[in-house]
């Protein structure tokens, strides 16, 4: 069973465009273009790049999962 807060929280990521441009996907997970490229090319982050393409795209469900995976508690 599902917690509404998560249901809301989906309903909020789903606003917009699924896929985001570098730029766009940095400024979503607060870093500079480059750090987020540091941590593609890690493959801490996949990205999705059309037959041909140069762009990268960032899926916001891979973001949401990089943010999940990354959380710490202080103590």
């Amino acid at each position: 069973m599902r917690r509404a807060g998560a249901q809301e929280k989906t309903a909020a990521v789903r606003q917009g465009p699924r896929l985001l441009p570098l730029k766009a996907a940095a400024e979503y997970l607060g870093l500079t273009p480059w750090a987020l490229r540091e941590r593609a090319w890690a493959g801490q982050i996949p990205v999705v790049k059309w037959p041909n393409g140069r762009k990268w795209f960032f899926d916001r469900d891979d973001l949401e999962a990089f943010i999940d995976r990354n959380k710490v508690t202080i103590t």
